[in-house]
């Protein structure tokens, strides 16, 4: 494990540099690993599913674990105060020197100018990782970026961005939406029978998420790895629902966007707060990670994918859990992670 906490000393002064904090993102910063000297932007807006709860947990693990430079955006208040779903999401001009684009949004409509900076990282191709409701992050755009939104039906872009670049959008009409109802059944991930030796599949196992399944139709150049079973109750281990059959919940495929360099993408249809709690789930992210930057040879079947800190996720739900959080209230590797 890296060293966590460095300390430099000046006239007196005590100084932690383990994570570095402007007033409107947090940065988690490894001493040391594979992922050292580059750059994981993690962006987390969705309005039920507490992105801004996994994607701090999963940024701490890859820098900590790995040495990667992580930093995380959320939407906000005008105030500075974290706001699920929020299209105020300041910082995005941290994406220019950014080599892994890590995704938690729902129906956000950023301005123009936010926009183009992120349509810039797809036209060079760089890697995207979306979870769980990534796959419609984009919802009332107007004008030069409208084809972002989930329901385009330009034939040039159909289904936006999820559906283009992650491989499926928000469709219930043609098979992609809730498949399991929330709060009642939880949901089993299972292997594609074939797709053990996938490196995102590396020591991945025993995989249960909390919020209810999705059905999914991911684009022909996706590869599905893991498919979705309906359970009978929340708990682990209960029995399957033998009337649902299971559906593509974790795939990867490259896209190209309007011709440009190809990149690669994961997308996987769980992924709420609650689901990483799974040891199986956070290492098919975690693993995903690498894979999307074509760190596959650091894809270890038994590496150490536990929380740094500590994590005690709120249940998922379109009620805020935290009203009054800044992003500074969650510097450092020992701070709790939005917990009322």
């Amino acid at each position: 494990m890296p060293f966590r906490h460095a300390f430099c000393f000046v006239f007196g002064l005590v100084f932690l540099t383990s994570s570095v904090t402007a007033a409107d993102r947090v940065v988690y910063e490894g001493e040391s690993g594979p992922g050292k000297g580059k750059h994981i932007l993690f962006i987390a807006s969705d309005h039920e599913y507490r992105g801004e709860e996994t994607c701090p947990a999963i940024a701490r693990i890859m820098a900590d674990r790995y040495g990667f430079k992580c930093t995380v955006l959320f939407g906000q208040t005008k105030e500075g105060l974290i706001k699920q779903g929020s299209s105020l999401i300041p910082g995005i001009e941290e994406i220019d020197d950014a080599d892994m684009l890590f995704l938690f949004l729902r129906f956000v409509a950023p301005e123009d100018p936010w926009m183009e900076k992120f349509e810039a990282y797809l036209k060079r191709g760089g890697p995207v990782l979306g979870l769980r409701t990534t796959t419609h992050a984009f919802n009332g755009l107007k004008g030069k970026y409208a084809f972002f939104n989930y329901s385009n039906k330009d034939k040039d872009f159909v289904g936006g961005f999820g559906r283009q670049i992650l491989g499926e959008t928000w469709n219930p009409k043609l098979g992609a939406g809730h498949y399991g109802s929330n709060h009642k059944f939880a949901t089993a991930m299972n292997v594609v029978p074939g797709q053990e030796s996938h490196p995102v599949m590396r020591g991945v196992k025993d995989m249960h998420a909390m919020a209810g399944a999705y059905s999914a139709v991911p684009m022909p150049n996706s590869t599905i790895l893991a498919t979705n079973q309906v359970l009978q109750s929340m708990e682990v281990g209960a029995p399957a629902n033998q009337d649902k059959a299971p559906q593509p919940a974790a795939w990867v495929r490259e896209y190209s966007y309007k011709g440009g360099p190809k990149g690669r993408a994961f997308c996987s249809t769980q992924g709420a707060s609650e689901d990483i709690v799974s040891e199986g789930v956070r290492r098919l992210v975690i693993n995903a990670t690498l894979w999307c930057m074509g760190m596959e040879d650091e894809i270890k079947a038994d590496a150490d994918v536990s929380f740094v800190g500590p994590y005690n996720p709120s249940t998922f739900s379109f009620k805020a859990s935290v009203t009054d959080a800044k992003p500074s209230d969650i510097e450092g590797w020992d701070t709790p992670i939005l917990k009322p």
